[in-house]
Order: C-alpha cells, then sequence, then structure tokens
C-alpha cells in the first residue's frame, strides 16, 4: 500500500464508508492530514515550483468526484466514464495528464464509488446494445486497486449486470487480487508495453516489462479478454532497433492463448510545452524527448511528430507486427 508523505482531504470524504477507512488506515500510519476545501484547487500545490513535481507526487488526495459527464469514443469504448481516481503516483516523462493538470497531476482517489458504479450499471442496462465503458482514461486502476481495492470491488459488482463491458488500460503488474474473480466476460484488460530501455528511463516508477507480460498471460489464463498498447512510441535515436527487439520479446515470450486473441493499439508519442518546462527542472537527468527536428506543433502547446516522420515510422511498425503478429488486429494506429 503506497505510504504517502501527507493527505489532504475534502472534509465530506467522512460521510463515505471508503473515505473513513483510508483515513483510518494512514492516521494509524501517523501519515500528517490536512482538510482542504477542495481536491480541484488546492493553493499550497498550485504554488509550488515545478523542480518539486516528484515530491508533489508522494502525497495523495481524497475527494469526491463532482464530475461524471460520460464522453463519447470510438476506439475500444463507446464512452469515457470520469471513475474513481485521476492522477498517479508513476512519473511517466510523457504523461498526458499532466497536459491536463500540469504538476498538480498527482493522485487524487474519488471516495464517492457508489454513485459511479450505479450509474455505470444503469447505463449499460438501459442501452439497447452492448456498450464498452473506458473507465481507466484519468488514472492507473491496477496501481489504484492497490490502496482502495476498488477495481476489485468494480469487477466484482458490474459481473452481475445484464449488458456492458467495462475496459482500462495499465502499465503495473499487480494484478494478482484480479484473477480469482467471477468476471463473467465482462472486462477487457489492456496492457501498455514499451522496450525495457524506455520503461526503466522514461516511465518511472511503473512495472518493468517482463512483470508486465507475466500479467497478460495470467489474465489471459483467467479467462480476462486482452489488449496490448505499444505506447506511447517514442521516436529515440535508436528506436527502431529497441521497438523491434520489444515486439520479438512480445512474440517469444507472450502466451499461445494470448498470441491467438490479443488485439493491439498502437499510439505515437504527443508531448507538450508544459512537459518540456517541469522536466527540465524536476527531471534534470531525463532524456530529452523533444526533437525539434522530428516535432512540429499540434494544437496549443503540444508537439507531435511531423507527418512524414511519423508515416514513415508507422509503415516501419506495421512491417513488425505483420511478421510477428500477423493474425491479431491492430484497432488503430494514431
Amino acid at each position: 500500500m503506497f505510504l504517502p508523505e501527507a493527505i489532504f482531504y475534502e472534509e465530506k470524504v467522512l460521510d463515505y464508508e471508503l473515505g473513513k477507512k483510508l483515513l483510518s488506515q494512514y492516521q494509524e500510519k501517523q501519515v500528517p492530514c490536512y482538510i482542504i476545501e477542495n481536491h480541484n484547487n488546492i493553493e499550497e500545490m498550485r504554488k509550488k515550483e515545478n523542480k518539486e513535481f516528484p515530491k508533489m507526487k508522494r502525497n495523495l488526495i481524497l475527494g469526491i468526484r463532482k464530475t461524471h459527464k460520460y464522453v463519447k469514443n470510438h476506439k475500444v469504448s463507446d464512452f469515457l466514464v470520469p471513475y474513481t481516481s485521476s492522477g498517479c503516483i508513476a512519473m511517466c516523462m510523457y504523461c498526458y495528464l499532466v497536459c491536463h493538470y500540469n504538476k498538480c497531476a498527482y493522485l487524487r482517489l474519488f471516495v464517492n464509488r457508489e454513485y459511479m458504479l450505479n450509474k455505470l450499471i444503469q447505463t449499460a442496462e438501459k442501452a439497447e446494445r452492448d456498450l464498452t465503458f473506458e473507465i481507466g482514461s484519468n488514472s492507473d486502476l491496477v496501481l489504484e486497486n492497490t490502496i482502495t481495492q476498488n477495481l476489485t470491488w468494480t469487477i466484482e459488482n458490474f459481473a452481475n449486470t445484464k449488458k456492458g463491458k467495462i475496459t482500462f488500460p495499465t502499465k503495473f503488474s499487480m494484478i494478482e487480487p484480479l484473477l480469482g474473480l467471477n468476471h463473467k466476460g465482462k472486462v477487457i484488460i489492456r496492457m501498455s508495453v514499451n522496450p525495457q530501455e524506455i520503461i526503466q528511463e522514461i516511465e518511472i516508477g511503473t512495472s518493468p516489462l517482463p512483470l508486465r507480460i507475466k500479467a497478460i498471460n495470467a489474465l489471459q489464463e483467467a479467462g480476462y479478454k486482452v489488449g496490448i498498447l505499444i505506447a506511447p512510441i517514442i521516436l529515440v535515436e535508436n528506436w527502431k532497433v529497441l521497438y523491434e527487439k520489444l515486439i520479438q520479446y512480445m512474440y517469444e515470450n507472450l502466451s499461445l492463448q494470448v498470441k491467438k486473441q490479443a488485439f493491439f493499439e498502437i499510439i505515437f508519442m504527443t508531448y507538450s510545452y508544459v512537459h518540456r518546462k517541469i522536466n527540465e527542472e524536476a527531471f534534470p537527468n531525463v532524456p530529452n524527448l523533444y526533437h525539434e527536428e522530428l516535432m512540429t506543433g499540434r494544437g496549443r502547446g503540444k508537439y507531435a511528430y511531423q507527418v512524414g516522420i511519423k508515416k514513415e515510422a508507422e509503415t516501419y511498425i506495421r512491417e513488425l507486427m505483420h511478421k510477428y503478429f500477423p493474425n491479431n488486429p491492430i484497432v488503430y494506429i494514431v
């Protein structure tokens, strides 16, 4: 269980069973706890300098989720669903949550889980067809589960619905609590992978590649539908060698069952000015992910790989996938 340096909590979390449980657990461990008015606006945090970003990630915020709007999605789900957490304690240098929350992309847990799950179940059962709900777009639910057991609780309860599926991505291998659950085929778990060299230097605090691959095999064995995200593809100096090594490693180490049914998502890195400023000050020894000769502006303050460069890289990745995984669908490449 994550042991934060401090807890910041809205007083209303004490009206919820999960809120009382979490505060009690951390108070027993003598973690300092501070009351805040709003988890979205902690003045003390907003005023900190970028170089303090890693220390800010050592805090934990407890609150009530107030925004519950579902957003239509057309990739591997029908809707993106605000759920039980946002932010993360890991420190991936490209994390898209930093674009939204800047240096306040620390882990926030929302204790009104009953309301969120009830809305999810009602939406699923009222629909004319089976819908798939992405519940992990704002955080990593496998990581969160080590603190709250919310993912275990969600799968157990959602499995009783007549219609619908839930899905989420993860970069973590702590999936043991999920393996014995009666999920009834209603859960799609997608593991994000990258070359181990990139995981080690750029996806700081996440599970190493061998453990992620073992987790995929175990989830498949437990009857879950599994997907694999090669994401984000980062065009470092020797990227072609690294990504062929990654894809070959997956071919050699994924179980036969996974190779028969897994689908792939492939995502190229999007970077931003916000990332650059935080990383320069907080992680001066980490490789610089901004390459002016490869990138172009994309929207306000964001960077993407130039069209021609990305097209060439996409062709190369498709050739590798056809070589090693010719029968596995690539749902999309972006």
